[in-house]
């Protein structure tokens, strides 16, 4: 069964067992996708108030994004269980002779290659939907604005719940170049989310 069709204690009591996955990597696009959840709401709470017609156009654009970016949180967050059990069957492999091992390690390698993936696309749906969120800062239902607030944090924690599994993968990659490409990616993706969150949250905060 995937994820996205446990219910919400089944997902978390699967969390809390001693099944290796899902984990922090799934947690964090479950962040995510409850970040995007919410700002669409409160776009939804904006479209066909007299009060914001003005920015009417804008709301029914971003609801209809964050949307998407919350089904695309939800959908890299089965991948990225997905990613860890094929790390995880190729550790499994046996190593009895030279050719098995070699084998073995390339698997291994391979399936780092995607948990690194996954995790990393999850930043950039943070960022992508951080700027969305944004946009709509001001313009929006203003009784809602507090579930802006509660995006930016969900989306703060993605991505920086996403940036730990890429960490912990690159360093068992040996394909060294490209382990320093998604170092260098990663960080310049937190370099504009990290405060974009911050910003969206010391808003919202100011206006109450």
């Amino acid at each position: 069964m995937k994820l996205a069709e446990l219910t919400t204690a089944g997902f978390a009591d699967l969390l809390a067992s001693d099944a290796p996955a899902p984990g922090g990597g799934s947690a964090a696009a479950l962040e995510g996708a409850l970040g995007a959840a919410l700002t669409a709401m409160v776009c939804s709470l904006t479209v066909g108030k007299k009060k914001y017609a003005e920015h009417e156009e804008l709301a029914r654009s971003v609801q209809a994004k964050a949307n998407d970016l919350q089904a695309r949180f939800v959908d890299v967050m089965d991948r990225d269980t997905e990613a860890f059990n094929v790390v995880s069957a190729a550790f499994g492999m046996p190593k009895a002779t030279d050719e098995e091992k070699a084998a073995r390690s390339a698997a291994i390698q391979e399936g780092l290659k995607g948990c690194t993936k996954t995790p990393f696309e999850m930043m950039e749906l943070a960022v992508e939907t951080l700027e969305l969120t944004a946009s709509v800062l001001g313009k929006s239902n203003d009784s809602a604005a507090s579930d802006l607030g509660v995006s930016a944090l969900s989306l703060r924690a993605a991505i920086q719940g996403a940036w730990l599994n890429v960490l912990i993968n690159i360093g068992s990659l040996k394909d060294t170049v490209l382990a320093e490409d998604y170092r260098a990616r990663g960080e310049a993706l937190l370099a504009k989310a990290l405060p974009l969150a911050d910003q969206i949250y010391s808003t919202v905060v100011s206006q109450m």
